[in-house]
């Protein structure tokens, strides 16, 4: 299958999902402008592979009665070569504990491994989740005590790094969120207030999700993961994480404030700052042209 097909059944999808899931309680894309770069691509022959892949939630209420009030969220992210890859989901509620989480994920991922190699799989996916997740809440004495440090070291050896656009970072509260959440999280990065506003957070992979999960519920004008990296850790440890680290803490990085409010950033500093932690490139992601 070309890329292209590949892309073409990506959109055919998203549409199909967008018509059975109208509400956004249902089905929401989080990074529209992915979307807008696979149909580029798809429709045309020149265009040159998106840089994003795209980023949605489907939110799931299993037809159960006694979990009839619980909710499960899949966040989902479709690689550039879905469908002959599977999909990447994970699966969260506030109803699940941290094991019970990691075991429903392992079995989803089991699933689609077993059926839905090569074929478009969303539909199955989220049926699986809504016949099967309410099961995985009180099921915590039921795993083992040797499976679940093995399922959970599994999560926790891969190092993450996620690059968020937002329209713009004024508030001092969103600010100081921002940092603390960091710091408690053990994540190290930056953040650019002002108009666009830019975070970037890197460590452990769960760590960066539960903080994209708390910024993300907070209220903006726009906000999503613009590019995200993932290394797999080869021995685990504290020494392989700081190896991996480009940014020593979290801490707010200003350049040269200016414009009517004092909100808008020189960018060309943002590009020297990122240049000198090994990330140019990002620059191109987020504004679309090379820096200087």
């Amino acid at each position: 299958m070309s890329n292209r097909e590949e892309a073409e059944i990506q959109l055919s999808e998203l549409d199909l999902l967008s018509s059975m899931f109208p509400y956004e309680e249902e089905f929401v894309v989080t990074d529209q402008l992915a979307v807008a770069e696979l149909k580029h691509y798809a429709e045309n022959e020149s265009a040159e592979m998106p840089s994003s892949k795209v980023q949605f939630v489907l939110n799931v209420k299993p037809e159960v009665t006694n979990a009839s009030m619980v909710e499960f969220s899949m966040a989902c992210a479709l690689p550039f070569k879905y469908p002959t890859v599977l999909p990447e989901i994970t699966v969260r509620s506030s109803a699940l504990s941290r094991s019970q989480q990691i075991h429903l994920n392992s079995d989803l991922k089991t699933y689609l491994m077993q059926n839905c190699s090569g074929e478009p799989c969303m539909l199955s996916a989220r049926e699986w989740v809504k016949d099967h997740a309410a099961a995985y809440i009180g099921k915590e004495r039921l795993f083992s005590s040797v499976t679940t440090p093995n399922a959970m070291q599994s999560e926790d050896n891969t190092f993450t790094r996620l690059w968020i656009y937002s329209h713009h970072i004024y508030n001092k509260q969103k600010r100081k969120n921002i940092i603390d959440w960091a710091k408690e999280l053990a994540l190290s990065g930056f953040c650019m207030p002002g108009k666009p506003g830019v975070v970037c957070v890197e460590g452990l992979q769960s760590s960066c999700e539960e903080f994209w999960s708390r910024v993300r519920r907070l209220t903006w004008k726009r906000i999503l993961i613009r590019h995200r990296e993932d290394v797999s850790l080869e021995g685990g440890g504290h020494a392989e994480i700081q190896k991996q680290r480009k940014f020593s803490t979290l801490e707010e990085k200003c350049f040269d404030a200016h414009g009517a409010r004092g909100n808008h950033m020189d960018l060309g500093q943002l590009y020297h700052f990122l240049e000198e932690k090994g990330c140019a490139d990002i620059f191109q992601m987020y504004f679309g042209v090379e820096g200087h």
